[in-house]
C-alpha cells in the first residue's frame, strides 16, 4: 500500500475524527492501522480508543505485531504499540497475550551519552490493561512489574494492582512497601492500593509508617492523604505535632488538604486562623491547594483577618493582590 505523507493522513484522521460515524471514516480508520507508520497509527488509536469504535478492535489488534520489527526506526519512542493498547484497554478488549507481550517489551534507544528505555510507558499501560481484564493469573505479571527497573513501571504495577481489585494482591504490596524501594512515590502508590482494596484492615498498616520520621513516613502521609477516606483525618490530626518535630510538618498539612473534604478544610482554617506563624504559613498554603475557589478564598480572609502578618502569604497562597 502506497503510503501518503504523514501531512496529510493526520489531516485525513482530523476529519475521521470529526464525522466518525460515517462508512468513510471507518475505512480511513482501517486503511491508517492497516499499513501507514507508527505516528499516523498512534493518531488513529486514539480516536478509535477516544470515541468506542469497536468494530475496529481486529484493526488494533493485528497492527500491534507490526511494531515489533525492526526497531527502534519502525516505532521510535514505542508510540504506536503504546496508543495501541491504551486503546484496546479503553475499549474494554481483553487479548492477555497482547498485553503480556507488551508488558515485557523493552526498547533501548540512542541518545546523547548512552541509551534509554522507551517502553516504560508501554509496560505501564499494558499492566494496567492486564489489571483490568480481572484474571487472577495476571497477578503474576504483576508481580514482575513491581521489580521493573524503571519506577515509573513499578508505579503503574503498583496502581494495576489496585485496580485488579482482588485481595490476593494485598500480600505482594505488603511485600514491595516492606522491602522498600529507592523511588518512595513506588512506595506510597503500594500503600495507596492497600487502602483502596481493604481501607479498614489496611488503615493500621499504613498509619504505621508515619512513626518512620522518613521518606516511608512521607509515602504513607501523601497515600492517606490521596485515598480520600474520612477515617484518614483524625490520624493525620494526631500525626501533626509529631511530624513538625521531625520536620514534616508541611507534609502532615498537605496529606489533610489532600483528602478534600470539609472537615479538613475547617481544620486547615483553625490552623491558620489559631497557630504560630510559621505552621498558620503553611496551612494557608495547603489551603490554596484544596482549590483556587473564591469561597474558600474569603473563609481563609476571614480566619486571618486579625494577623496582619499573614496577609501576604494569603494573596501568594492564593495568587491575589494584597488589598
Amino acid at each position: 500500500m502506497k503510503r501518503r505523507r504523514l501531512e496529510g493522513t493526520l489531516l485525513a484522521l482530523r476529519r475521521a475524527r470529526e464525522s466518525p460515524q460515517t462508512e468513510e471514516s471507518r475505512q480511513e480508520l482501517h486503511r491508517v492501522l492497516q499499513g501507514e507508520g507508527c505516528h499516523a497509527v498512534a493518531r488513529a488509536a486514539a480516536i478509535v480508543g477516544e470515541l468506542g469504535m469497536d468494530a475496529l478492535v481486529p484493526d488494533l489488534v493485528a497492527a500491534f505485531p507490526r511494531f515489533f520489527d525492526g526497531l527502534p526506526r519502525a516505532d521510535p519512542g514505542c508510540s504506536a504499540k503504546t496508543a495501541i493498547v491504551e486503546a484496546l484497554r479503553r475499549l474494554g478488549h481483553d487479548d492477555r497475550a497482547l498485553y503480556r507481550r507488551g508488558a515485557r517489551h523493552v526498547q533501548r534507544e540512542p541518545v546523547f551519552g548512552g541509551r534509554v528505555d522507551t517502553a516504560v510507558d508501554l509496560r505501564g499501560a499494558s499492566a494496567l490493561a492486564l489489571a483490568e481484564t480481572a484474571g487472577a493469573d495476571v497477578l503474576v505479571d504483576l508481580a514482575n512489574l513491581l521489580a521493573d527497573s524503571e519506577p515509573p513501571v513499578r508505579i503503574s504495577a503498583a496502581r494495576a494492582v489496585a485496580a485488579h481489585g482482588r485481595g490476593t494482591g494485598i500480600p505482594m504490596l505488603h511485600l514491595k512497601v516492606l522491602a522498600g524501594d529507592t523511588e518512595p512515590r513506588v512506595v506510597c502508590e503500594c500503600l495507596l492500593a492497600l487502602l483502596r482494596l481493604d481501607p479498614r484492615e489496611e488503615l493500621p498498616f499504613v498509619a504505621s509508617f508515619l512513626e518512620n520520621g522518613d521518606e516511608a513516613a512521607e509515602a504513607a502521609a501523601v497515600a492517606l492523604g490521596e485515598s480520600r477516606l474520612a477515617e484518614a483525618l483524625p490520624i493525620l490530626r494526631a500525626w501533626l505535632e509529631p511530624a513538625r518535630r521531625r520536620g514534616l510538618g508541611r507534609a502532615a498539612l498537605l496529606a489533610i488538604a489532600s483528602l478534600r473534604r470539609d472537615e479538613a478544610v475547617d481544620l486547615l482554617l483553625s490552623l491558620a486562623r489559631d497557630e504560630e506563624p510559621p505552621t498558620a504559613r503553611e496551612a494557608l498554603a495547603a489551603l490554596a491547594l484544596v482549590g483556587n475557589d473564591p469561597a474558600l478564598y474569603e473563609r481563609a480572609r476571614a480566619a486571618v483577618e486579625t494577623r496582619p502578618e499573614l496577609r501576604d502569604t494569603l494573596a501568594r497562597a492564593f495568587g491575589r493582590e494584597r488589598p
